[in-house]
């Protein structure tokens, strides 16, 4: 926090800024960091590199020789550790200047990589939650040297005094705050423990913690990282990960995928989520960062098709943002990305290669997930795609079932178009599949890929009608009055009406109707309201080639046969309108408003017709 100079300055001389800290420290509590509860990881994680330079200094002490404590009593919080501590020009140089970091110094600045804070800014934090931080500190450099003690104040001021070598027996430092009335929430003893368990469960230093009743003080990390320790079998290590991913996420994995990048110190585990997420719902990952918590909601670390799994990780080399709660995009995040991408490309391999009932649940709740990795994956494709659910004209079927049935496999563009047909499609002995479903349609066109005896087509109306059985001759001209009156009825819907014999026999008609035949349609309906002018005769052309829709009657339908032979005209045409409507409805596709007020009318007049008839 450097004073500003309020000496007389020559004109065009250098100025120095001055800082209002009060300011500063309200956008450190709206802009940069999520909560005050912050405070407690960055005073944790100053006493961790602490410990750090210590064993840099002291390479041959043991890993838990040094350690960090914690006290709250409802009055004060206390942190305390046996790292490196600063001398008395380190405090004027360091904590009496906003923005600089002790880990800039001489001898330490080289091993940079090995800290987990990067700003020299985190002690700010505090005043979060305390008007007054009080620092008491003694360098490991100078072991004969007296104790400096430093207190910051709210209000930009501090105050830098020597203290006799008792003030401090041993090198490392102490800071004490004495929270305010505001930020009880943050500072009780119970919160206090709650928070360092939370950031500091998995660091590799000890810290214990001590609330002031006189009771012993409780381990905060008594156990390394469970992927870090030793287990007897394979199966009680699969266990133990699965337990740890159940505490932290709250579900019970499908499985759990052991995670590890030695080239960026990496560990953790992929929790596979046991039921299915919506599409483009990315859950947060759990990360570490040398064993303190980053992040809860780090979303950045996985590709969006990973959204079937949660990760708990705790890395080496990733670097932290200036609010060390997300991950900085880089280069070596882009490489972790990728690298923990294909650890999960190579599980579900694994999976289909040893454990087809895992992978059976696996892809009955995240189908969806990896076909959207199979539509730009071709590993995945070959390895995965014969065992995707897909629907079809025989049931829910994987591919690899479906083809050995139907060696010509036809897929519909849409999820209506697909309704329409399927009854009779299948009644037909022909093999559809629902294309309308997200990457539906573009994987079952790659199926020859992988069975180059099966043949895949787009199922287009010419194709079902040829499949479906001429009537007669003799039937035919019989009937060709009434389809005549049909057509011209049902003109204003610009449908064709066609008499032919399919299964099954229940259903009377058949609307070939697809979603692009209908918009042609109504491109035309506009050229039909242009008056002249080149855009008049562009759309007319248009219109000239726009698809007819196709209304298909059964003969093998008693109703049908029944309506063939009425000679009265007007009911000849509501019959038709009739049919139409019921075929329009058994699509399940949005009826258009002409449609709705065709199938009221059409149902008042055959009533009306009935009605009189019984008279």
């Amino acid at each position: 926090m450097t004073l500003p100079d309020t000496s007389s300055t020559p004109a065009g001389s250098d100025r120095t800024f001055q800082v209002d800290l009060r300011g500063l420290v309200d956008l450190l509590s709206h802009h940069l960091y999520s909560s005050p509860r912050v405070y407690l990881r960055e005073l944790l994680q100053n006493a961790v590199d602490a410990l750090t330079a210590r064993h840099t200094l002291q390479p041959g002490a043991p890993a838990d020789a040094f350690g960090i404590r914690l006290y709250a009593d409802g009055s004060v919080v206390r942190v305390e550790d046996d790292g490196v501590g600063l001398t008395e020009a380190d405090v004027h140089a360091f904590l009496a200047t906003i923005g600089r970091s002790s880990k800039r110094a001489e001898g330490i600045a080289d091993q940079r990589a090995d800290f987990i804070g990067q700003f020299g800014i985190g002690l700010l934090s505090c005043f979060l939650v305390a008007d007054e931080i009080h620092v008491v500190s003694r360098s490991a450099r100078t072991p004969n040297g007296p104790a400096v003690e430093w207190r910051g104040r709210g209000d930009g001021s501090y105050s830098v005094r020597t203290l006799p070598a008792s003030a401090r027996p041993r090198p490392g430092t102490t800071v004490t705050l004495t929270p305010r009335a505001d930020a009880d929430e943050w500072t009780r003893p119970a919160q206090v423990h709650a928070l360092a368990r939370h950031f500091g469960s998995l660091l590799r230093h000890p810290v214990t913690f001590t609330d002031g009743t006189g009771g012993p003080g409780a381990a905060v990390n008594p156990e390394p990282a469970p992927w870090a320790r030793t287990y007897p079998t394979p199966g009680a290590r699969s266990r133990a990960l699965a337990a740890y991913g159940e505490e932290i996420f709250g579900f019970t994995p499908l499985d759990t995928i052991e995670l590890d990048l030695p080239a960026v110190g990496l560990k953790g585990i992929a929790c596979v989520l046991p039921e299915a997420v919506p599409a483009g719902r990315r859950h947060g990952h759990r990360v570490h960062v040398k064993g303190m918590l980053l992040s809860e909601q780090a979303e950045e670390i996985l590709p969006e098709w990973a959204f079937f799994v949660r990760c708990v990780l705790d890395a080496e080399s990733l670097r932290p943002t200036a609010s060390r709660e997300s991950l900085y995009e880089d280069d070596t995040l882009a490489a972790v990305r990728d690298a923990l991408a294909e650890r999960l490309r190579a599980w579900m391999a694994r999976t289909a290669a040893s454990d087809p009932d895992l992978l059976g649940r696996f892809l009955q709740a995240h189908h969806l997930a990896v076909k959207s990795l199979a539509v730009h994956d071709d590993e995945i494709l070959r390895m995965l795609l014969p065992w995707l659910p897909f629907e079809t004209t025989d049931g829910h079927a994987t591919l690899d079932e479906f083809a050995r049935t139907h060696r010509t496999v036809l897929v519909t563009s849409s999820v209506e178009e697909f309704r329409q047909v399927a009854a009779i499609a299948s009644a037909a002995g022909l093999g559809v599949v629902n294309g309308g479903y997200t990457y539906d349609r573009e994987l079952v066109h790659r199926l020859p890929e992988i069975r180059p005896d099966v043949s895949v087509a787009d199922l287009d109306p010419a194709t079902l009608t040829a499949h479906l059985d001429p009537v007669d001759r003799e039937t035919e001209l019989a009937a060709a009055a009434y389809l005549a009156l049909a057509r011209d009825a049902l003109a204003v819907f610009d449908c064709d009406v066609a008499l032919r014999t399919f299964k099954p026999a229940s259903a009377p008609a058949l609307l070939l109707d697809s979603r692009e035949a209908r918009h042609e349609r109504t491109r035309s309906q506009l050229a039909r309201e242009q008056q002249g002018g080149v855009w008049g005769d562009i759309l007319g052309h248009l219109r000239q080639e726009a698809p007819q829709a196709q209304l298909i009657l059964n003969q093998l339908n008693p109703l049908v046969r029944a309506a063939v032979t009425i000679d009265e005209p007007e009911l000849a045409r509501t019959s038709a309108e009739a049919l139409y409507g019921q075929a329009a409805m058994l699509s399940r596709r949005p009826l258009r408003p002409a449609e709705s007020s065709l199938i009221n009318r059409s149902f008042l007049d055959l009533l009306a017709h009935a009605l009189r008839k019984d008279r």
